[in-house]
C-alpha cells in the first residue's frame, strides 16, 4: 500500500447552512456538486477537496469527529494491508466516483482510505 497524497479533510458541522455560506462566501472556496443533504465538498486547485458532514440525522460512522481521506491506487489492496497491521477498517464502499473504506486511528478518528474512479 502506498499513500500518494490526500484527497480530503472532513470538518463536522452542526448547521451544514451555515458552514457552506461561511467557506463559499467568506473563504471564497468553491463548492462541488452536492454529495447529499447531510454533507458538502469544496474542490481545491491541487485536486484535494474539504469537505463539511453533518452526521446528526443519519446513522454515519463519521459522527465520531473529523478524519482525514488518504488517496491510494487499490483500496481493496490498502484495506487488507491495514487489517494485517490491526486496524479497524471497513469493506470498500462504492460509490458513483470512488471507493472509499471507513475506519479509524489509534485514538478513534477517522481514517478513510480512497480510491478515485477518474
Amino acid at each position: 500500500m502506498k499513500i500518494t497524497g490526500i484527497d480530503a479533510h472532513t470538518y463536522m458541522v452542526k448547521d451544514l447552512s451555515r458552514a457552506i455560506a461561511f467557506y463559499r462566501d467568506v473563504v471564497q472556496l468553491p463548492l462541488a456538486p452536492a454529495i447529499g443533504e447531510y454533507g458538502a465538498e469544496f474542490e481545491l486547485p491541487d485536486g484535494s477537496t474539504f469537505e463539511l458532514w453533518n452526521p446528526a440525522e443519519t446513522n454515519s460512522p463519521r459522527e465520531r469527529g473529523n478524519g482525514v481521506m488518504f488517496a491510494v491506487a487499490d483500496a481493496q489492496e490498502a484495506v487488507a494491508e491495514l487489517r494485517s497491521r490491526g486496524v479497524s477498517i471497513g469493506d470498500p464502499i462504492d460509490s458513483p466516483t470512488c471507493l472509499m473504506a471507513i475506519g479509524e486511528d489509534s485514538e478513534g478518528n477517522q481514517l478513510v482510505i480512497h480510491q478515485r474512479k477518474s
